[in-house]
């Protein structure tokens, strides 16, 4: 009977070490891939951009609220960003036409070259009496990097609204996490 009762404990212990139960195994330590969300927000004027518009766009200004989805992998990296835009605009003369808008590194009255761009349409965006607005989803950060950057320190990036009349921008806004 002896025999019997170490056979049936070394078969038990076979068991569990070939069904990986010990505190060891590397699987059931890895955390998961996660997605998580996060909302930053702009309040956008023609004061705010570099220079500061001074022409017939001056009375315009704007709202940005921007929803990051976030993809990590188990260990905590960010593999993937995508963002949802809702832009609000008003102020604007009567016929104006909006030509893009984007995310900028930069931080308040420095100028930086697009990092996220909208991809909308000249005359996309309808202004009627003075106001309009638009609703982008799932536009992707292209440069990791600089997206994990953007998630640290939103403050140092702007997002603007461009015009026929000020090509480089009319309003802009730094980034603040909500």
């Amino acid at each position: 009977m002896t025999s019997r009762a170490s056979l049936l404990a070394f078969a038990f212990a076979s068991c569990l070490a070939v069904a990986g139960c010990s505190d060891s195994n590397p699987v059931s330590n890895n955390p998961l891939p996660t997605v998580t969300t996060e909302t930053f927000r702009a309040t956008l004027t023609p004061g705010n951009e570099v220079p500061p518009i001074t022409n017939a766009d001056s009375t315009a200004s704007g709202v940005v609220i921007v929803t990051l989805h976030e993809n990590r992998d188990g260990a905590g990296v960010l593999t993937a960003v995508t963002a949802d835009f809702q832009v609000t605009l008003a102020g604007f003369p009567a016929g104006t036409t909006i030509t893009a808008a984007h995310i900028h590194p930069g931080v308040a009255g420095i100028n930086g070259s697009p990092l996220v761009n909208l991809g909308l349409a000249a005359g996309e965006v309808a202004i009627t009496n003075g106001a309009g607005s638009t609703t982008k989803n799932a536009i992707a950060f292209q440069d990791l990097a600089q997206a994990q950057a953007f998630i640290t320190a939103p403050s140092n990036f702007y997002f603007n609204v461009h015009t026929a009349l000020n090509g480089g921008g009319a309003i802009r806004g730094q980034l603040v996490k909500q």
